[in-house]
């Protein structure tokens, strides 16, 4: 109730990925000057209203996704995790992880890339330069998915993705 519209505007379109991240944040805080948001369903009430409903999932699903995440600190305690069990692996063991959401995977993908990387190169370099700090070899060279019959059976494994790393040195 006291992020400001700018502020808003970049929690929902960077966290939650949507479109009328704008929209949605404007109309939040202009509600807030009556009276602030004391329960979620009013909140996810007033989204409604704002973008209407299109298909299956709520026109809220994406904001909540955006606080949470904020809340929470998700994709810092992502970052975190990834660095301090990478650390702790012995030679040849696995790191193995599951992301359900487009921003958690890019950051596991990045991660593991940038400790794969055997060498960096540049334009202004003569020539790359070996990566220092290489200790992952890539398994999964693209994220495995469920299957459909997965998703089925399991309507929430519809946007995990398992991405596997082992640990070199």
């Amino acid at each position: 109730n006291c992020y400001s519209e700018e502020e808003l505007t970049r929690l929902f379109r960077d966290l939650g990925e949507e479109p009328a991240a704008r929209r949605i944040a404007s109309a939040i805080v202009k509600q807030r000057k009556t009276a602030p948001f004391r329960e979620t369903l009013a909140l996810a009430r007033a989204i409604e209203k704002i973008v209407g409903r299109h298909g299956r999932r709520h026109p809220a699903t994406q904001v909540f996704q955006a606080l949470r995440m904020e809340v929470n600190d998700e994709l810092g305690a992502l970052e975190q995790g990834l660095r301090v069990i990478t650390g702790r692996l012995e030679p040849g063991a696995r790191i193995a992880v599951i992301s359900f959401h487009s921003l958690e995977d890019r950051m596991v993908k990045n991660f593991f890339r940038e400790r794969s990387r055997e060498y960096f190169d540049r334009p202004e370099w003569p020539e790359p330069r070996p990566n220092e700090a290489r200790d992952l070899i890539i398994i999964t060279a693209k994220p495995v998915e469920p299957s459909e019959n997965e998703q089925r059976f399991n309507a929430r494994a519809r946007s995990a993705k398992l991405r596997v790393a082992e640990k070199l040195r």
